[in-house]
């Protein structure tokens, strides 16, 4: 018997041969709980992942959405973001749950996603890559206790590299499209990224403005490629 790490209920247990041999870790959620999330799937815009079942058809290009056709468009941010993979659709449960783990400071939390994010990045990238937090500036740090993105990266059983740092500005939350877009870029790189290939992690893709500004400030100290993995698309 165990306790759902979410609505707190007690559920029986289903035991696998992968669990009894250590291979999957049971499952921190009642089955109620689980079935919550949306999973995304289905044919994905080439980069950003989102789904094309969301879209109408107006709002597609090729094998891309709308938005990315907007970003490659632009010369500054073209090609900055390779591809990012989110696992999980930005419903009212997700909604729910983020807010809990993010702005309420539950980090326990972060354990519900650490089968589907090890899941994911075996799926969608591999060991090869070079793993970078989306990091918070010292002052959202000090506020929410715990660096979110960090939390979720050192789930995926390879190094996380702290190569980043974030100056404080307004949430980004708070502004609109064209704002994350158009302002400041807020990060900086502090450490050797040559030639390699960037994997960020975060919680949630809205826009993409924050992964593209990180992205761009590390191609430009010489990444090879910037790719993303993000637990929510947006």
């Amino acid at each position: 018997m165990s306790t759902c790490l979410l609505c707190h209920t007690y559920f029986e247990d289903v035991d696998s041969w992968s669990t009894l041999f250590s291979l999957t870790e049971p499952d921190p959620l009642c089955s109620t709980c689980s079935e919550k999330f949306e999973k995304v799937d289905g044919e994905l815009c080439e980069i950003c992942g989102r789904p094309f079942s969301e879209l109408s058809d107006e709002y597609r290009e090729g094998n891309l959405c709308y938005d990315c056709v907007r970003w490659e468009k632009e010369t500054e941010w073209q090609g900055v973001l390779t591809k990012n993979r989110s696992i999980y659709l930005y419903n009212d449960f997700a909604k729910d749950v983020i807010s809990l783990y993010k702005f309420r400071g539950d980090y326990a939390i972060s354990s519900v996603f650490k089968t589907p994010l090890k899941k994911a990045f075996k799926t969608h990238f591999n060991s090869c890559y070079f793993v970078v937090p989306i990091p918070l500036s010292d002052e959202r740090l000090y506020e929410r206790g715990f660096n979110q993105a960090k939390a979720l990266a050192v789930f995926l059983d390879v190094p996380a590299h702290e190569v980043l740092e974030r100056t404080h500005l307004e949430k980004q939350s708070k502004k609109s499209r064209d704002e994350r877009i158009s302002g400041e870029n807020v990060f900086r790189v502090i450490d050797i990224v040559q030639d390699k290939d960037i994997l960020l992690v975060d919680d949630i893709y809205t826009t993409g403005s924050t992964l593209r500004h990180a992205g761009k400030v590390l191609t430009d100290a010489g990444a090879k490629s910037v790719s993303s993995l993000t637990l929510i698309r947006g």
